[in-house]
């Protein structure tokens, strides 16, 4: 007589919609895993990090700070830190690392080390995480032009302003005329700043948005070049597929000896 018993569990045959099944159940937990990891682990080891770089800035500046600013700073050694960076609309300030290697990048904003220190003459360009590894440059997208970025050194605090978001002329200038000197205004709506966006989405070869003059051929630094402020993170969340891109101007220089700070840090 033919067996006509369901098998038992040991000995049914998996079926291929039970496998798929399976594998995507394991994918989703390795999924869920990875984004634990990426959004909310490396921000806690990175948070760690900065305020380890941030402490040692309130420590070096308080052992050598004499009020007088030297000729030559020494340049910082890569993920040294050296100064902060406040952006007053986003109610954020990270103490910013010399260089931008993965390893510099987990404490905090890093500065490329090719480009200028703040306030001198051309581009002082940082990149920075969007998501996860501290993420201190999450919200770049909600700057607008005018917007203050506040440079901290230990010398003195360097204010940039964020320059038009406009392309064309008319609209650029009434938005550089808001916060802009009339020099810097007729520069950035009609001069050579007239291509310069305060804030745009490029590819990531672009490496000419860190040159002195923000995208152009790179020409040495100098007295011609107006002081900028150049931040850069990746676009669109979750992806490196493109840079975000914020541009700046230097508005105002406060030496630390004068005993006062920028207006501007109390914006919002």
């Amino acid at each position: 007589m033919r067996d006509t018993k369901v098998p038992g569990p040991e000995q049914a045959r998996p079926n291929a919609g039970g496998v798929a099944g399976e594998l995507l159940l394991t994918a989703g937990v390795v999924l869920l895993l990875f984004v634990f990891y990426e959004a909310f682990w490396t921000n806690i080891v990175s948070g760690r990090l900065q305020d380890e770089v941030d402490n040692s800035l309130d420590e070096s500046w308080s052992r050598g700070a004499t009020g007088d600013e030297p000729v030559a700073p020494p340049t910082p050694a890569l993920g040294e830190g050296f100064a902060r960076v406040h952006i007053p609309a986003l109610d954020a300030a990270y103490a910013v690392v010399e260089g931008t290697r993965n390893e510099d990048l987990r404490a905090g904003p890093g500065h490329y080390v090719d480009t200028q220190m703040p306030g001198e003459p051309g581009n002082f360009a940082l990149a920075g995480h969007r998501i996860g590894t501290g993420a201190v440059f999450q919200y770049l997208d909600r700057l607008d032009a005018c917007d203050a970025v506040v440079v901290e050194t230990e010398f003195r605090w360097v204010t940039y302003r964020v320059l038009p978001l406009e392309t064309s002329s008319p609209e650029r200038r009434a938005a550089a005329e808001a916060c802009l000197s009339p020099e810097q205004t007729d520069r950035v709506s009609d001069g050579d700043y007239a291509h310069v966006q305060g804030r745009h989405i490029t590819a990531p070869t672009d490496v000419e948005v860190v040159n002195p003059l923000p995208g152009a051929p790179w020409a040495e630094p100098g007295p011609g070049l107006e002081s900028m402020l150049t931040m850069t993170t990746c676009h669109p969340l979750f992806s490196n597929a493109e840079r975000m891109i914020v541009h700046a101007m230097l508005v105002e220089t406060i030496p630390k000896s004068s005993g006062h700070s920028p207006a501007a840090l109390q914006e919002r």
